[in-house]
């Protein structure tokens, strides 16, 4: 078993789930079997009751984890599932060895960081590796180096550097940042420098610097760096600004990374030609530019892209897929106006909670309805697509889901019945794969060519069945429903040219060039127009 351990300095947000899953990605197409574990070192139990314009997106896993946005790189990069216990917190490790001392389970023992907390961060990266029978365990330290936080996870992974039996190899990788000035232009290395020196003086020398730029690392910035952090020249690696992050693999390649990892695990690189070209078919694919299809993103946490990662990138594989690029405009739902849906060539109104920019997420709902402009919304974006329909064919005007107005007589959209007696904020959603049953001869079924699918889910709320024959009867199409026929999970609109609504979250099953198909679906009928 070996482990690589990926940590980052300087500042955060420098890409270090990048890094991580090129890494793993390049390593898969040499043939080993790799996963990433993920490390968040924050109080929260999990990313489920996080902020998406703080933190990001949260990402489901098939196992229902609500995790760190990057699982979903890994997932893309490596195209296989991540369970949930592949993203580990501060709070479920704290959790678990309280939890043991409740339970009698030190006999006695003063609980402390080191070893008790130290040995349980230790255990849980251990395990997967184990369970899952790995070559390779990709470990990403969240946070910076420097941080209170980090600490004890830091300590955790130099202890099992110092502490590895023969046979198992321990790799630290270290991302940082080398700023370059307008005014002269030149690569500076302090910041590094001093990452580096914080990291020994926590007891980890790094084996390479992954250093993101702007630009191609100079010759001489990497013989600064290797003078002055202790590491190989031939080991300072570029990661510069890449038109697509799916290029870092290729960039990280090209530096000869996969061999000089394999020669410090004592292995043999025996990468396939054929997987190598595969990778760079997608790249190509994901980076060549076709005619552009305009798509507005109708949503509520607009003001940070990363809230909207999977949507995004599940519609760029869609798209290079078929050929096309996207471009798209992410719009606030509070401040929508009603003129703007008819310049795009299709609408897609994301996940959400809340009352806050409801309403305009309804008017674009009718908008996209009565200009017949390709539509797909996304659980939220289902749910007030029927509730815009509701008030306009039914004459429903105070049609609502009770999320938002829990007391209307027309509520078109309700709790779901086993959340009536869990109070519970965290963890307590529908999460993870359901299975999903598709009506014969609707568009779904053209879509999806199956009777049953399997896809993700995180909602607490669901279309009211007692609305479903009015809504039917006025032209509207439940294509599909749960395994138990309990809930609805697709509506579309035949009228139209293309108006879809799922439930579920088809963008967290795209990957590059595998795109979802009701994603590929959505930016076909955009492309049309």
């Amino acid at each position: 078993m070996k482990y690589i351990f990926v940590t980052g300095g300087v500042m955060s947000g420098l890409g270090k789930g990048v890094v991580t899953s090129s890494i793993a990605k390049l390593l898969q197409l040499a043939g080993l079997n790799v996963s990433c574990i993920k490390i968040d070192p924050y109080l929260n139990y999990d990313a489920g009751t996080m902020n998406p314009i703080a933190h990001g997106e949260v990402f489901v896993t098939e196992d229902g984890g609500e995790c760190d946005m990057d699982i979903g790189n890994y997932e893309r990069f490596l195209n296989q599932n991540i369970p949930k216990n592949h993203n580990i917190t501060t709070a479920q490790v704290f959790s678990d060895v309280i939890r043991k001392e409740r339970d009698g389970g030190y006999l006695g023992d003063c609980v402390q960081i080191i070893p008790h907390i130290t040995d349980e961060i230790r255990r849980r990266i251990t395990s997967v590796g184990i369970d899952e029978s790995l070559d390779v365990l990709i470990v990403e330290c969240g946070g910076t180096v420097g941080d209170i936080e980090s600490l004890p996870f830091l300590e955790a992974l130099r202890q099992m550097r110092a502490t590895c039996p023969p046979g198992e190899d321990v790799l630290f990788i270290h991302v940082t940042l080398a700023p370059s000035l307008d005014v002269v232009g030149e690569q500076k290395t302090k910041p590094t420098q001093h990452s580096v020196q914080e990291l020994r003086r926590i007891g980890i020398q790094p084996d390479y610097l992954a250093v993101r730029c702007t630009q191609p690392l100079q010759d001489k910035t990497k013989e600064k760096l290797a003078l002055f952090t202790g590491v190989d020249i031939a080991d300072v690696l570029s990661c510069h600004d890449a038109e697509s992050i799916f290029e870092i693999p290729i960039i990280l390649y090209e530096q000869v990374i996969v061999d000089s990892v394999f020669r410090k695990f004592g292995h043999t690189n025996l990468m396939d030609p054929e997987n190598w070209s595969s990778w760079n078919n997608v790249v190509d694919s994901m980076t060549k530019q076709g005619r552009t299809v305009r798509i507005a993103m109708v949503g509520k946490y607009v003001t940070l892209t990363d809230s909207y990662v999977s949507v995004n990138q599940a519609l760029r594989h869609a798209a290079a897929d078929l050929g096309v690029s996207v471009k798209i405009d992410l719009l606030d739902s509070e401040i929508i106006r009603n003129d703007i849906i008819p310049r795009y060539d299709g609408i897609l109104v994301p996940g959400g909670f809340g009352t806050r920019g409801a309403e305009g997420i309804i008017q674009t709902a009718r908008q996209a309805r009565l200009h017949d402009i390709p539509y797909l919304g996304i659980c939220f974006g289902f749910q007030l697509a029927a509730v815009a329909f509701a008030r306009d064919a039914l004459n429903m005007h105070d049609a609502h889901t009770s999320e938002i107005i829990p007391d209307t007589d027309n509520v078109v959209v309700h709790l779901l019945p086993d959340q009536l007696s869990d109070h519970a904020t965290g963890g307590s959603l529908r999460l993870g794969a359901h299975a999903i049953n598709i009506k014969h001869d609707t568009r779904a079924s053209n879509i999806y060519q199956s009777d049953t699918i399997r896809r993700r889910h995180r909602h607490r709320y669901e279309i009211n069945t007692d609305v479903i024959p009015r809504l039917e009867g006025a032209g509207m199409i439940f294509s599909a429903s749960s395994d138990d026929n309990r809930r609805m999970e697709i509506l579309e609109i035949p009228s139209c040219r293309f108006y879809m609504g799922v439930q579920f979250h088809p963008e967290f099953s795209s990957r590059p060039g595998f795109p979802e198909a009701s994603y590929r679906a959505f930016v076909d009928a955009a492309s049309r127009i």
